[in-house]
């Protein structure tokens, strides 16, 4: 929506079957919304699903907030203050 109502559009079809090109879409919150077809929503919802539950999905043995080691390290385990143990109790006693 932001990028609509800045007049930013992509090239090319948003659907071939319903003839909706992206310049078609227009510029309002509810009314991108309303013109998206029924059957893309179910494509947006099911890849977020997708994600949520394999791609992005917490492993159960590792502590909340974990969830992808092997991109970057949240917390470097360091004694003291800055040891992720003192951070994640900071998180939590912070209401995340």
């Amino acid at each position: 929506v932001i990028l609509t109502e800045a007049g930013i559009r992509w090239p090319g079809y948003l659907s071939f079957a319903e003839d909706i090109k992206f310049s078609d879409m227009p510029g309002g919150t509810l009314a991108s919304w309303a013109a998206l077809p029924n059957l893309a929503w179910i494509q947006i919802v099911l890849i977020v699903a997708l994600l949520d539950n394999s791609v992005l999905a917490q492993d159960p043995a590792k502590a909340p907030g974990d969830v992808i080691p092997f991109f970057w390290v949240r917390y470097p385990d360091v004694e003291g203050f800055s040891g992720k143990e003192f951070k994640l109790n900071a998180e939590r006693n912070n209401g995340r």
